[in-house]
């Protein structure tokens, strides 16, 4: 993919959001496409898998708020591929150096590794921008590893306490027949393109560069004399592993969680790719979830909620606790129990919310129903819906 390609790829036409979308709107834009893209949800499909990458890719940068923003700076400096010069630029060329906007000093530094920024908009762009290098034999640059999404259904209780859970995945790592030089012999030769860069440049004007990976060697730098029969001389092979992955407690539906370096192994001494967890949560048969608190509806009687006392309540993986039920409590009325809730970030916990529900019985005995006779000819000078025909009088 070219330079100018990947500029003008339009990512918040990929997530069908506007560019004013918020952070929220973005992350459901995501969850949605993401489920119904997925490969797991479409086995076979290759249109489905490709539009599922390009997902993944548009979320990476438009949900992390530090890449939206240079994306955004970058397609507005570059236009429809070719910079855009300022008021009184003219038509004459002039310096401008790429490393005020995307982070880095002016110049070829040699911690540029040839074109890779060490931050900031590099991890958008991947190297593509060329700010030179003073040396003059053959480099060979490292390569960062593939990102790699997965995703993992965890019980209620597992999503609120934390987990420790498995996940088998695929990836491109480092072919083992050839230990990743694509090479049979494990001698490849410096491309004489790119001159082992793994790039080729061209000019954009304006005084500065624009770089592409190179076609004969794929952007490796490195071209094999006897192509490794397991990989065919690209030095990566697909491969299986089993992970065990820490998932913090408190996670939620829907989360998408990033492991720095737990993704597909880079080349030549490159860092890691990232592994991101999308994250299901099961439903519990009793209790919810609101933002840190825990939810659960307690069922008690109409004595009770009517002369008040104390009842018991369930927790989640704990024991009972006892609140007390005040005199003349409403249906519908919610309780706190603190300290009974799910897992914040800082350690502390949220808290139990107890709503009241009160039970109405469908069978009643004699001696039941005799009472609650007597207790009605004892309050029929109360109607409970007196206030409400005033009021659906006055307005």
């Amino acid at each position: 993919m070219s330079t100018k390609d990947f500029i003008e790829k339009d990512y918040y036409k990929v997530l069908g959001v506007p560019k004013d979308a918020t952070e929220a709107e973005i992350k459901k834009a995501y969850r949605k496409l993401a489920r119904e893209f997925h490969p797991d949800a479409n086995k076979g499909n290759a249109k489905a898998e490709e539009r599922f990458k390009e997902i993944s890719e548009a979320n990476d940068v438009l949900g992390d708020p530090k890449k939206r923003k240079e994306y955004d700076e970058a397609r507005a400096l570059f236009g429809n591929g070719g910079f855009r010069a300022g008021p009184g630029a003219g038509g004459g060329s002039f310096n401008f150096d790429l490393g005020d906007l995307f982070g880095g000093g002016a110049g070829g530094s040699q911690g540029t590794q040839g074109g890779t920024f060490g931050g900031g908009l590099g991890d958008v762009f991947g190297g593509l921008f060329n700010r030179g290098g003073t040396g003059t034999g053959p480099r060979t640059q490292p390569r960062r590893g593939q990102d790699i999404e997965s995703e993992v259904t965890l019980s209620f209780t597992e999503a609120v306490d934390g987990a420790t859970v498995p996940l088998r995945m695929s990836s491109q790592q480092p072919c083992k027949a050839c230990s990743g030089t694509g090479d049979k012999n494990g001698t490849p030769r410096v491309c004489p393109t790119c001159v082992g860069t793994g790039q080729v440049s061209r000019g954009g004007g304006g005084g500065f560069s624009l770089t592409d990976p190179c076609v004969d060697c794929k952007g490796r730098g490195l071209i094999a004399q006897d192509p490794c029969e397991v990989c065919k001389g690209s030095g990566r092979a697909k491969s299986s592993r089993t992970m065990q992955v820490r998932i913090p407690a408190g996670v939620s539906d829907g989360q998408r969680i990033r492991l720095r370096g737990k993704g597909a192994p880079g080349e030549r001494g490159g860092p890691a790719g990232d592994l991101y967890v999308v994250v299901h949560v099961d439903k519990h048969p009793v209790f919810g979830r609101k933002d840190d608190n825990l939810t659960v509806t307690v069922p008690v009687s109409f004595t009770e909620a009517t002369l008040g006392g104390e009842i018991r309540v369930p927790t989640l993986g704990g024991p009972a606790v006892k609140l007390k039920l005040p005199p003349g409590t409403p249906n519908g009325r919610t309780m706190r129990a603190r300290g009974k809730g799910a897992v914040r970030k800082d350690g502390t916990r949220g808290d139990l919310l107890v709503t009241v529900e009160v039970a109405v019985p469908t069978e009643l005995s004699d001696g039941a129903r005799d009472a609650l006779t007597a207790y009605a000819e004892a309050t029929e000078d109360h109607d409970p819906r007196a206030e409400l025909f005033q009021a659906a009088k006055g307005a």
